[in-house]
C-alpha cells in the first residue's frame, strides 16, 4: 500500500520577521516554591540561558522548576498603540516550533538556532542554539525569528487543526498518510485526565499546558518519567482547537517545551501542534520522535526513566531506573 505525508498549503503562507531579547529570570518576593508534597524549595526556574540542558535531554527529576532549555526570549518593547505587552503577545503568537532564529547583536551575531517551544504564563518563546553559542550569548541579546506557520492547514484533512507549527516540522516529522489516516511518530502517549496548568484558556497559540506526574501508577504505566525536552507526544481524549479541553475520541499532538515542576497542577509543558479526531490521527511509537533528532541538532538522550524531584527526595525513594533501550511503548488512539 502506498503512503505519503500530508499535503500543506505552503503557497499561501507568509513569513514575517519578529524578535525578542534573551530574558532574565524574574524573582518573586518569596524565593520558596511550595511543592505538591508541602516542601518549600528554592530552585532555578524560567528565564535566562540554560547551558547544560537542551532539546533531547531529560526533563523530569531535575533540580529545577519549569526549566526552559536553551534560551528564553521575551519582547520587552513598547508601541505607541495597543496594550503595553502587545509586542510580546505578537511575538509569542507568531513564533512557531521549527522556525529558524538568528542572533542579531552581541558576540554571537549571525549564529542560527531553532524555535523549540513557547511557554504560557511567563510568555516566553524558547529557542535552541549549539552549546558553544549558548556559552557566549548574553542576557539581553536580540534574537530574530523568521516566523512561518500561522495559517498552516492540511487541505486533505480539514478536521485536523494545526497550531504553533512550522511547515518544516510537518515535513520532517515523518507523518505517513495511509487509508485516510495520518500516522504520527510520538515518544509517549498521555491520558488527558492528568493534564493540568493551562486548562481554561481559549487558545493554544500562546503557550502550553502541563502534564501532572504526581500519580505514581499513571506515571509508571505511561513511562512518563522518560520524557525529554523536544519529545513529540500524543494526548488521548484531548481537544485543543479553541483551548485545551477533554473530549473523548480526539487526539492532540504536541511537543515538550519546559521541564517538570513540584507545584500542584504543574509538570512538563506541552505546546499543542495538531488536534483532530482519533479516527484520523494515529500515534505511532518512535523513540527518535524528538526535535533534536528531527532537525539533526544532536542525538537525543538514551531512554531512561526518572522520578520527579519530590519523589526522589522522599525517604526510601527509588531514584532512577534504567529502561531497556529500544523497548516499545504501546501507543493507541483508543
Amino acid at each position: 500500500m502506498s503512503s505519503k505525508g500530508p499535503r500543506i498549503n505552503r503557497e499561501e503562507l507568509v513569513m514575517v520577521a519578529v524578535a525578542g531579547q534573551i530574558a532574565h529570570p524574574v524573582g518573586a518576593a518569596n524565593p520558596y516554591r511550595i511543592g505538591n508534597d508541602g516542601v518549600p524549595r528554592v530552585l532555578p526556574a524560567t528565564g535566562g540561558i540554560v547551558l547544560n540542558h537542551r532539546i533531547g535531554d531529560r526533563c523530569v527529576g531535575l533540580a529545577g522548576d519549569h526549566i526552559e532549555p536553551g534560551v528564553a526570549l521575551h519582547n520587552n518593547g513598547r508601541e505607541v498603540v495597543g496594550a503595553r505587552n502587545g509586542p510580546n503577545r505578537a511575538f509569542i503568537t507568531y513564533a512557531c516550533v521549527g522556525n529558524r532564529a538568528r542572533v542579531v547583536n552581541g558576540p554571537c551575531a549571525g549564529q542560527w538556532g531553532l524555535v523549540t517551544g513557547k511557554h504560557g504564563g511567563v510568555d516566553h518563546v524558547i529557542a535552541d542554539f549549539p552549546t558553544t553559542v549558548l556559552r557566549r550569548l548574553n542576557i539581553g541579546d536580540r534574537i530574530q525569528v523568521y516566523s512561518c506557520g500561522l495559517g498552516l492547514r492540511l487541505p486533505d484533512h480539514p478536521e485536523v487543526d494545526v497550531f504553533n507549527c512550522a511547515p518544516s516540522l510537518l515535513e520532517r516529522w515523518g507523518i505517513v498518510e495511509r487509508a485516510g489516516r495520518l500516522h504520527v511518530p510520538v515518544t509517549h502517549l498521555v491520558p488527558a485526565r492528568i493534564m493540568g496548568s493551562g486548562l481554561g484558556k481559549n487558545t493554544v497559540w500562546r503557550g502550553d499546558y502541563d502534564i501532572q506526574l504526581f500519580d505514581r501508577p499513571t506515571r509508571q504505566r505511561y513511562q512518563l518519567g522518560g520524557l525529554r525536552f523536544g519529545d513529540l507526544i500524543a494526548i488521548r481524549d484531548a481537544y485543543a482547537s479553541f483551548g485545551p479541553s477533554y473530549r473523548q475520541g480526539w487526539i492532540t499532538l504536541g511537543v515538550i517545551v519546559h521541564g517538570d515542576s513540584t507545584a500542584s497542577g504543574h509538570g512538563p509543558g506541552v505546546a499543542p501542534l495538531l488536534s483532530g479526531p482519533a479516527r484520523v490521527l494515529q500515534p505511532q511509537y518512535d523513540a527518535n520522535a524528538n526535535l533534536a533528532a528531527i532537525y539533526g541538532v544532536r542525538t537525543p538522550a538514551a531512554a531512561r526513566t526518572y522520578s520527579p524531584l519530590s519523589w526522589r527526595e522522599r525517604p526510601g525513594g527509588q531514584g532512577t531506573r534504567r529502561v531497556a533501550e529500544g523497548r516499545r511503548i504501546p501507543v493507541r488512539a483508543q
